[in-house]
């Protein structure tokens, strides 16, 4: 199974809902499902706007199919999708949306992330 890694808090705004896409600054060809991971490092300065004091970190926390991906070639593209994507970053021409649906919330199991997606073989959905 493949996995990504994202920072906290955007780990958990994945996995509640919040967060229904989620942006990168390189294309996938990659679409289906893949475990959510939080990396080891949060953004303090996120973790503070969104409300958040402590969230698990350096683990796998959910799984999420990615179903397509967008690509922001307008900065009126990227502001009409805020709400969904909850970035407050500038806009910039290299700045790709991945669409995200069945989002599940799994129990934290550790992990060591990595760059882009990487495979892993820890499957939540059979007994090992």
């Amino acid at each position: 199974m493949k996995a990504l890694s994202l920072k906290q808090p955007w780990a958990e705004l994945v996995v509640s809902g919040k967060k229904t896409i989620e942006t990168r600054t390189w294309n996938t060809s990659f679409r289906g499902t893949f475990l959510v991971h939080a990396s080891r490092i949060s953004n303090k300065d996120a973790m503070k706007r969104f409300g958040f004091t402590s969230l698990p970190t350096g683990c796998i926390v959910g799984e999420a199919r990615l179903v397509d991906v967008k690509s922001y070639g307008t900065k009126a593209a990227w502001d009409a999708d805020e709400q969904k994507h909850l970035a407050r970053i500038e806009w910039t021409k290299k700045r790709y949306g991945y669409l995200l649906a069945d989002v599940k919330r799994l129990k934290p199991q550790p992990l060591k992330g990595r760059l882009n997606f990487f495979a892993v073989e820890w499957d939540p959905h059979t007994k090992k």
